[in-house]
């Protein structure tokens, strides 16, 4: 009886020491709580928090593709080789575009720090695959900086476009805007915005310049200031820009109004000199007495035009261009939106050649000359 109560009560020691062990060995460590990404609705819609920070961050973009005939603007000119008598006929003019973007934001005791990118990447029919331009839609066919800044508070420093042209607008919106043109584009800038409330603003700004004309050759950067009124009919506008190469000064005026609440208009004015557009000898350095800022024929331009949204899904858009060189340009498109986020743009463009032929896109070689695009364009 002694024998068996001992191995009985050797045997429940040992399974209860063996169940102490196991249960050790299986001790699982609680679960790291995960970390979700917070929406952000601070900056608008689309942003949300990079994780671990308080940066705010929204990226989009597009996909386009273009499709171009006649003779003008970034889609005159296109060529292919016969392979039966190996002349160069004319041919459909064509443009795959991604665009890929970001926006970030973030609120520090100086102010709002925000950046922007954008990067373009294009294939066209005589392409440059892998190559790197900027400037010129009728030869960007590799990848371009389009915009690359930082901005705190109102000081903003990168890669932008000339303040000649994003404070005062873009000439409406039709894809040929620049038939007769209003100024140019890329430059690098060091630029400060001032909001005075009440609908007044101002900006300063100190730019490099692109392009062989238009790059700045010393230390000595072209400057550009301007001034706006914005209420709820609309905005004046003024920009006066100093040309530090050539010591030359150009200016724009315009005025945006809304007549009806489907209806905007715009009327742009402009003027610069063109003096000292040339050299010692007395040559002349630009053919057309274009600096980077008036780029337009003689002194005076002018441009004008609208939209008209038909219905939620369609707009209709219209500009007329004209210089003192007699350059007189016709752009208007129709605009549908298929779908969310897929819109197709139809265009008709002419342009009467006047004096000379005043712009680096518009490539024209006769008095009077057609085209016209048609665009797909998925935005996201």
């Amino acid at each position: 009886m002694n024998i068996k109560s001992l191995l009985l009560g050797s045997a429940a020691a040992l399974i209860a020491v063996s169940g102490a062990r196991a249960a050790d060995a299986v001790t699982v460590a609680e679960p790291e709580p995960a970390e979700y990404v917070k929406i952000c609705d601070v900056y608008g819609a689309g942003y949300f928090y990079i994780p671990g920070t308080e940066t705010c961050l929204r990226i989009g973009g597009y996909v386009r593709y273009d499709i171009g005939l006649g003779d003008v603007g970034s889609f005159d000119g296109a060529k292919s080789f016969d392979h039966q008598d190996g002349d160069q006929q004319d041919t459909w003019k064509k443009n795959a575009r991604f665009t890929f973007k970001t926006w970030t934001g973030q609120e520090t005791d100086l102010g709002t720090l925000k950046t922007y990118t954008e990067m373009r990447f294009n294939f066209g029919n005589s392409n440059g695959y892998g190559t790197v331009v900027s400037g010129n839609p009728a030869v960007d066919k590799g990848v371009t900086v389009k915009f690359a800044w930082i901005q705190l508070g109102g000081l903003r420093v990168g890669k932008d476009e000339s303040a000649f042209d994003t404070f005062i607008g873009y000439a409406g919106s039709v894809i040929q805007d620049t038939l007769v043109p209003y100024g140019d584009f890329d430059t690098n800038v060091v630029q400060y915005y001032f909001d005075a409330g009440n609908g007044f603003s101002a900006v300063a700004s100190l730019e490099e310049g692109s392009g062989v004309v238009g790059t700045i050759d010393s230390y000595v950067p072209h400057v550009v200031g301007g001034v706006k009124y914005t209420q709820g009919w609309g905005a004046i506008t003024g920009v006066v820009a100093y040309d530090s190469n050539y010591e030359e000064v150009a200016g724009k005026v315009r005025l945006d109004i809304k007549p009806m609440d489907n209806l905007s208009l715009f009327i742009m004015g402009g003027y610069g000199t063109d003096d000292n557009l040339n050299d010692d000898a007395g040559n002349v350095i630009d053919a057309h007495g274009r600096g980077f800022y008036k780029q337009w024929s003689g002194n005076w331009a002018v441009w004008g035009g609208g939209t008209y949204t038909i219905n939620e899904k369609t707009s209709f858009n219209a500009q007329l261009s004209y210089d003192e060189g007699k350059n007189f340009g016709v752009a208007a498109n129709i605009a549908y939106e298929i779908v969310k986020g897929l819109k197709i743009t139809a265009e008709v463009d002419y342009l009467h050649l006047g004096e000379d032929s005043v712009t680096n896109f518009t490539k024209a070689d006769k008095e009077n000359s057609v085209g016209g695009i048609l665009r797909f364009q998925r935005s996201f």
